[in-house]
């Protein structure tokens, strides 16, 4: 059997397997509390699966591995600003937003505030950030399958693109929070799973030795010593201070890594699926352990595919190499059948990952239409539970055509620049204005839409006028150069500019009210009163 057509079995097997547990999940989801928060019944356990899931996409599998395998050192510190994230969403944001909210980001911020602005910038940062992060992770799914399937020309992957997200509206129509939740944890034990037998195999050949390992793929990156040092991506002396791949450029990426995971809305929601803060707390816990090995277990699989996997001149993103590892490792213990077998099951892992992120990004946008600019803005709050779950049910068809055909647009375009626009527009928008709203009593209306509108907007522009854009190795527009500054991330400035344009907004305005503080502040500590309706 080859490895397209066990490719196609393993597929079909994984998709035939969720979508089971997304009619079961259908049968099970009458409330809005159902469809948006699963009915609050997961475990700590289960949560932190599902938080596993939901994070750990296919720029983390594919990305990760191949920028390691690329790059050495500085690709490792791809994966420790991933995981060092989830402290601060543990110590300043999950137990809090656990019992501030109800189903979105936009609870807890329109609690004290006039709620229709709040929703309105709220919702917009929500839906932007999702389409973004969407966007990628349909191009990665054509690249992936494309590659495993032998397609190779653009039609092939376009209709890839288009079956994915069928697959993924039809999970969130359908399934809602629960369904989505049960496909995250399913796609998290296969992809801890696949990733740690390619793991033990690499070790295994290197005789559990990780000082072998290293010789070997520093001899075979051609860089030697230079390969397992800080420097071969970031902060070489001839790209200066503030240029693309400086040292500046490093410490701008690594904030929009560490602050934006506490902003990202699907990772937000999955705060309100569990009954108590305790669970909230333990469920952030269980993702970090998770996560936590499965990124060391990054470090294996790119410095491995760096030493026995030869990725062509051509290949400036590295994503196959984890594939690649695959079939070299399974060739070198088991022959040609081993590394077909391999290369079909991590390509399986990988489509599976992809399917339960786009499903948790399409879920989180829709909930954020339906909740609070359909229900909260557009009907003021007078609408009911059903009628907002067959608008959000509507919603998750529409935005996922939008991310459909935006996803064959971006065909054979370079897309890694979308989820860390999507990380910095978390950090730089949503996080200063979550912050600011659990922890400053004076803060209000004005400073939480300047907060977000204001981060969102300078992030953008930023992007824009980068070398991502224009003028860059790899730049999203061929022949045309605007770019007015080197810097590729714009964390460094945008974050900070989020969280002054939050403190500015909210020192020109005189609205305060000091009994909603007094009343969040006891319910964001004791989570007295979280369940009420929150259509303050």
């Amino acid at each position: 059997m080859s490895s397209h057509t066990l490719a196609i079995v393993l597929f079909l097997t994984f998709v035939a397997a969720t979508l089971v547990i997304t009619f079961w999940a259908s049968r099970n989801t009458k409330t809005a509390a159902d469809y948006y928060a699963g009915g609050r019944s997961f475990s700590g356990l289960q949560n932190g699966l599902a938080i596993g899931g939901d994070y750990m996409s296919a720029a983390s599998f594919l990305g990760i591995a191949g920028m390691i395998a690329l790059s050495g050192y500085d690709g490792f510190l791809y994966s420790i600003g991933f995981l060092v994230a989830w402290l601060v969403a543990l110590l300043l944001v999950a137990e809090l937003m656990r019992n501030s909210g109800k189903f979105t980001m936009a609870d807890v911020l329109a609690f004290r505030m006039s709620p229709r602005p709040v929703r309105t910038a709220a919702g917009v940062s929500t839906i932007t950030v999702s389409i973004f992060y969407l966007i990628a992770q349909m191009v990665g799914a054509g690249a992936l399958v494309g590659l495993l399937l032998g397609i190779t020309d653009t039609a092939g992957k376009n209709w890839v693109i288009v079956g994915v997200g069928a697959l993924m509206i039809v999970y969130v129509v359908f399934g809602g929070m629960k369904g989505t939740t049960w496909v995250q944890i399913v796609k998290a034990v296969l992809l801890m799973g696949g990733a740690a037998l390619i793991t033990v195999l690499v070790l295994a050949k290197y005789n559990f030795n990780l000082s072998t390992l290293l010789a070997e793929a520093s001899a075979a990156s051609g860089k030697g010593d230079a390969f397992i040092v800080p420097g071969g991506k970031y902060g070489a002396e001839s790209a200066g201070l503030w240029a693309t791949n400086g040292k500046m450029d490093l410490i701008s990426l690594g904030l929009a890594l560490v602050l934006g995971t506490a902003g990202l809305p699907h990772i937000l929601i999955r705060f309100y699926t569990v009954p108590t803060a305790k669970d909230a707390r333990k469920s952030v816990l269980w993702g970090i352990g998770i996560i936590g090995v499965f990124y060391l277990f990054t470090l294996v699989l790119g410095f491995g595919a760096a030493a026995l996997v030869k990725i062509p001149p051509t290949d400036t993103s590295g994503n196959t190499a984890a594939p690649q590892l695959a079939e070299a490792i399974g060739v070198n213990f088991m022959g040609e059948v081993g590394g077909t077998i391999l290369l079909a099951l991590i390509g399986a892992v990988a489509f599976a990952t992809i399917l339960a992120v786009v499903a948790g990004l399409t879920l989180a946008s829709s909930s954020s239409f339906a909740h609070d600019l359909y229900a909260h803005v557009f009907k003021r709050g007078n609408v009911t539970e059903r009628e907002e779950v067959v608008v959000a049910r509507v919603s998750a068809f529409v935005i996922g055509a939008v991310a459909i055909a935006l996803g064959i647009l971006a065909q054979g375009q370079n897309v890694a620049f979308l989820v860390a626009l999507a990380f910095a527009v978390a950090a730089s928008g949503n996080l200063p204005a979550i912050l600011y709203s659990l922890f400053w009593k004076r803060f209000n209306t004005a400073g939480a839409v300047s907060a977000i509108y204001g981060g969102l907007i300078s992030c953008v522009i930023m992007v824009v006028f980068s070398p991502v854009v224009s003028g860059g190795k790899g730049a999203l527009l061929k022949g045309v150069d605007f770019h007015i500054w080197e810097l590729s991330n714009p964390g460094i400035v945008s974050i900070p500019l989020g969280f002054f344009f939050g403190w500015l907004g909210t020192v020109l305005s005189k609205e305060y009210n000091a009994a909603k503080w007094a009343e969040i502040e006891v319910r964001s500590l004791t989570g007295v009163g979280a369940e009420k309706s929150s259509s303050h």
